[in-house]
């Protein structure tokens, strides 16, 4: 069954259609067309065209061209009239209003027939007196607004109507078709164009989203593939290390050799659990939690960032909030290189600047904010820069799942802000 054909220029519907059941869908979708707006140009130009012909047939009857029937004068300017105002209907019903014109074509010609002058006026000062005026916007509006074969057929009845092939002649089949068959033409022309248009669009959009997915697949392989790396590399040579140091612990006779392997075991061991955290991190979510094979890392603290920062001459001050010790290493070691990140750019572009660090700890995240003013000194340091730090950190921010901003401040200065959560 063919796609039932939504109006010209309006939205299509959002209603989710589960089955397409005969009757009952093209319902639904009727009574969804009727509740579409259709766009405001389009409304303008149908009243402005109606009242364009409407004053046209009203300067005719008042030049003199007036019926001579026993209706009256006025009878052939009043059934155009009534034609014109109810072409005004024609975005709604489309199909109705066509066979109106079709009624009213047939009305004037048959009358010049039977009863001659009752409704087409004499003396006829332009055009074809057989013709409604305002043909060419019905054809036209009614081809772009229901584009079907049963329209088309009404087409076709409107352009008998106005060539007449019964009573030929060059002037009735030349102006016929061009009232006629021009309008259909350039309406189908507008609905091709239309729907050349939107399909662009859409594929558009396709090739974007396409294009986006694959960036994301292409990092997520990336990221597998890190993860594969380290896991066969680096930790098999790590843990060689480690046995390696536990083996000189255990044969060594030399106290300080056996308290250097062992910190060197150690140290091995503590790598170990950092670069499996990290496997975990790059190569996807991990079910349930691994033992330990080292002794705790040792605790990131953001005290010694701020304390160096001072030392080389940055007003910096420090307000940690909350439990740090419920957040997992990772996360602090995230956040840790926040600050340093947002600390050393300070150094480089805002020399003089007091800056602000405010870290909270709570139970679903930790947010960080790095706020400084506007340097106060030349950022002598500035050309050092490369802008590769900010996108660096915000990859690794996005790695743990967590968001990173980072721009200007109204009041002048710069201010780096990052959620990290902690379920991750």
């Amino acid at each position: 069954m063919a796609t039932p054909p939504t109006e010209v220029g309006a939205a299509t519907p959002s209603t989710q259609v589960i089955g397409r059941a005969g009757r009952g869908y093209r319902v639904l979708v009727r009574q969804q067309a009727k509740e579409q707006d259709h766009p405001t140009e389009a409304v303008f130009l149908l009243v402005a065209a109606v009242l364009l012909f409407a004053g046209l047939d009203v300067l005719y009857a008042l030049l003199g061209s007036r019926t001579t029937g026993p209706a009256g004068p006025w009878a052939g300017l009043a059934l155009r009239l009534v034609l014109d105002v109810a072409v005004l209907a024609a975005l709604r019903a489309p199909i109705l209003v066509t066979w109106l014109m079709i009624a009213g074509a047939g009305a004037l010609q048959l009358s010049e027939l039977v009863s001659p002058g009752l409704l087409v006026a004499t003396p006829v000062i332009g055009g074809d007196p057989l013709t409604l005026s305002v043909t060419p916007v019905v054809v036209n509006v009614v081809v772009q607004v229901r584009n079907q074969r049963s329209t088309w057929v009404l087409v076709g009845i409107l352009t008998l109507l106005a060539t007449r092939p019964w009573d030929p002649s060059w002037l009735t089949v030349s102006l016929g078709l061009l009232i006629t068959g021009v309008p259909a033409l350039l309406g189908r022309y507008l609905v091709a164009r239309r729907n050349l248009m939107a399909n662009l669009r859409e594929r558009a959009e396709r090739t974007d989203r396409e294009q986006r997915l694959l960036a994301e697949q292409a990092r997520a392989e990336e990221r597998a593939r890190l993860a594969a790396e380290m896991h066969d590399v680096v930790t098999h040579r790590v843990s060689l290390m480690v046995l390696q140091a536990g083996a000189i612990e255990v044969t060594a006779t030399d106290p300080e050799t056996r308290r250097a392997a062992e910190g060197l075991r150690d140290a091995g061991m503590q790598a170990l659990d950092e670069l499996r955290d990290l496997v975990g991190v790059f190569g996807g979510e991990r079910t349930g939690e691994s033992p330990s094979v080292g002794p705790p890392a040792p605790r990131v603290e953001l005290r010694e960032l701020v304390d160096a920062s001072g030392a080389a001459g940055v007003d910096v001050r420090l307000r940690c909030t909350g439990d740090a010790d419920a957040v997992p290493v990772a996360v602090l070691r995230t956040a840790h290189r926040v600050v340093q990140e947002a600390l050393t750019n300070v150094h480089k572009h805002a020399p003089g600047g007091r800056v602000h660090v405010d870290v909270r700890y709570a139970g679903d995240a930790v947010t960080v904010a790095v706020t400084n003013t506007a340097a106060t000194a030349d950022p002598v340091l500035a050309p050092t820069g490369s802008g590769s730090g900010l996108r660096g950190l915000g990859e690794r921010v996005a790695i743990i799942g967590g968001t990173l901003e980072a721009g200007p401040c109204p009041e002048g200065g710069f201010a780096v802000r990052a959620r990290l959560p902690v379920g991750r």
